[in-house]
């Protein structure tokens, strides 16, 4: 029981936040030659980040700390859901076939 929910929550979460933030990172990079919707596709938190921030004037590190946080909190909470999909696909093929 404890290796199921090892492996249905606690790694997809782990492996979503580290896919999720290079990502971000790659996204940023290639923002400019890139299509959107290959932006988007990829790194939904960068749009959304974008979509989200308030116009009020803060300190420039204020928000791009702000930014980067809603950028990668989304990225992570989308790879989460990809990663934990998939374990819950092979985990229940793997209980199938005992």
């Amino acid at each position: 029981m404890q290796q199921s929910l090892f492996f249905r929550w606690v790694l997809p979460a782990i492996v979503g936040l580290m896919v999720g933030f290079l990502a971000l990172a790659w996204a940023i990079t290639r923002e400019s030659t890139l299509p959107v919707w290959l932006v988007s596709l990829f790194s939904p938190g960068l749009k959304v980040a974008e979509l989200v921030m308030p116009a009020a004037h803060e300190s420039l590190a204020w928000t791009f700390g702000w930014f980067l946080r809603i950028a990668i909190g989304v990225n992570a909470i989308f790879y989460f859901a990809i990663f934990g999909a998939l374990a819950y696909l092979v985990d229940r093929r793997r209980s199938r076939s005992r």
